[in-house]
């Protein structure tokens, strides 16, 4: 199979007579006019939904004795691993906020679809927010932070793995590289982040940087749907475009999950040095394994690691749609606004 370059859509296109179900992910030829009244794909307008129902502010988050921990009650390393743990998620908020935008949203020619990639990168961009928050809260030199991708070699090098994919279909807008940059989502989203939460929660479960935490739960809920947008794209592929789904594809596509993990797995050695409790090197190449096998068999590939979750005591800091309280201050609030459907 030939690997088509595809072409940005028009923002305007009054020529076009594509119907409801002529549309496309990708390679469609769309009005781009945002008819909603016809939907092709029904999950998507769900999920738009869904994202507005769970529409939050950073400024709803009382971070006050978050400073106080950090200066007064995080070990040496619990405050390194806190900073670059930050530092990361900063980087990737900051690159997804970008990528989406400018590098994925301009293939795809669905509307239903590109209304959910743009509140996703409004998200992000919040999320951007979020991290100024915390950072301002706790740090007398900002700057320290916001630099460390920048001067840790470590974090660099694995921010130059994580972009690449995503500037390789900058560089060469093919079929193939869309499809390669959805799968390098789900490693984003749901390898690198969710290992980076993993950190706030556990300093949480010994009573330190509540606030932080409840942030990352917020974060969270987002990149559930995040996940979810990517995940329906690729199993509605599978169906319309088979022919993408070539072995050597595929091959490609378990290659880049099994790098994500070894480097994941070494990056969070590295944030801990074996000096956090609860986040052994074992635990955390573990956990690392069992996110890689959670989002190979939501898009229908099997898993390469079958492990199981050896930190099952996160779901109580990270589930929304369960928990009606607070754990951190054991009251009732009112975060879960939305419902999440992991299928369509």
């Amino acid at each position: 199979m030939q690997d088509e370059l595809v072409h940005r859509k028009k923002i305007y296109n009054p020529y076009s007579t594509e119907g409801v179900n002529d549309r496309k992910i990708f390679g469609g030829n769309p009005t781009s006019m945002f008819d909603l009244n016809k939907i092709k794909y029904q999950w998507a307008y769900d999920l738009w939904k869904t994202m507005l129902a769970n529409t939050w502010f950073p400024e709803e988050v009382a971070m006050n004795d978050d400073k106080r921990d950090y200066h007064g009650g995080l070990t040496a390393q619990e405050k390194i691993g806190y900073d670059r743990a930050l530092a990361q998620l900063i980087f990737m908020d900051s690159l997804q906020t970008n990528n989406l935008i400018d590098n994925v949203n301009p293939y795809i020619t669905s509307p239903e679809i590109n209304l959910i990639l743009v509140r996703q990168a409004y998200e992000e961009a919040l999320h951007s927010q979020s991290y100024a928050v915390m950072v301002e809260s706790i740090s007398a030199n900002t700057e320290e932070i916001y630099d460390m991708w920048r001067v840790d070699m470590q974090l660099k090098s694995k921010n130059d793995y994580i972009a690449n994919v995503y500037l390789e279909l900058a560089k060469n807008p093919t079929e193939k590289n869309i499809v390669k940059a959805m799968f390098a989502n789900q490693i984003l989203e749901g390898i690198y982040f969710y290992s980076g939460f993993a950190f706030f929660y556990t300093l949480a479960s010994s009573g330190k940087m509540l606030g932080s935490s409840q942030m990352i739960r917020f974060i969270q809920r987002d990149e559930v749907t995040h996940l979810i947008i990517f995940q329906n794209m690729i199993r509605t592929l599978k169906k319309e475009r088979p022919d993408l789904f070539t072995s050597s594809l595929e091959e490609e596509v378990i290659e880049m999950f099994k790098r994500a993990v070894e480097i994941e797995s070494s990056w969070g050695e590295y944030i801990t040095q074996g000096q956090i409790l609860g986040l052994t090197s074992e635990v955390i190449e573990q956990y690392i394994r069992y996110l890689a096998d959670t989002r190979l068999t939501k898009v229908g590939m099997p898993k390469l690691y079958n492990v199981e979750n050896p930190m099952k005591w996160i779901d109580q800091y990270s589930s929304f749609n369960d928990q009606k309280t607070n754990f951190f201050e054991a009251k009732v609030t009112n975060y879960a606004k939305g419902s999440l459907v992991d299928d369509f």
